[in-house]
């Protein structure tokens, strides 16, 4: 992906950096991302990028939200139909959110590298504001406890399976199968207990 030509404006120079860094992330990966090069890339001086993002892991993690924006921008709610199972509607959502990720794995793996960078606890939902809503519209209908719960898990899955795929143990093709599996049971374990509460109160 080239630099993209952002018209005169005061985020003229955060979307010059931004992009800058998607550029090297997708051609050499995490480590290709040094301050130095970045400001080369983009004519500025160091204390210029310095005084826009402190870090590099700042740096890298504001050009991932920049880039998932873009590649989630399409994403639309679509709750669940009549009478659809929850497990093909949750992995209708997860593919389409995944899909940009699968394409682009670089950006996949700097995005785990920084969130598990010291000092950057926490930052597991930051970037996904826009695709939340999209998530939530298939579960509305659905126990809240479950969905947190679930959510939990998954989230941990997710993170632990990229992990095993940064470290070589899996392909980056293993992961959704696995993600699909785990769906699958925590829903039908789901469907099942709602199910037998209904049986129960008949």
């Amino acid at each position: 992906m080239g630099v993209i030509a952002i018209p005169n404006g005061p985020d003229e120079a955060r979307s010059r950096l931004l992009e800058t860094v998607i550029e090297l992330l997708e051609e050499g990966g995490y480590d290709a991302v040094q301050l130095r090069e970045v400001a080369r890339r983009t004519r500025m001086s160091l204390s210029t990028v310095y005084k826009r993002f402190a870090t590099r892991e700042e740096l890298i993690l504001a050009a991932i939200e920049h880039w998932m924006k873009e590649n989630h921008a399409g994403l639309v709610e679509q709750p669940r139909a009549p009478g659809e199972r929850l497990h093909p509607a949750m992995m209708r959502v997860i593919r389409a959110i995944f899909e940009p990720w699968e394409k682009n794995p670089a950006m996949l793996l700097a995005y785990f590298r920084v969130r598990t960078a010291p000092g950057w606890e926490g930052l597991h939902m930051r970037g996904f504001d826009e695709v939340i809503p999209v998530g939530m519209a298939v579960l509305e209908d659905v126990d809240p406890v479950f969905v947190e719960e679930s959510m939990s898990i998954l989230s941990s899955v997710v993170f632990g399976l990229v992990g095993r795929c940064l470290e070589g143990q899996i392909e980056l093709a293993d992961i959704m199968p696995t993600i699909d599996r785990a769906v699958y049971w925590l829903t039908t374990g789901y469907e099942a207990t709602e199910r037998e509460e209904r049986g129960q109160s008949a």
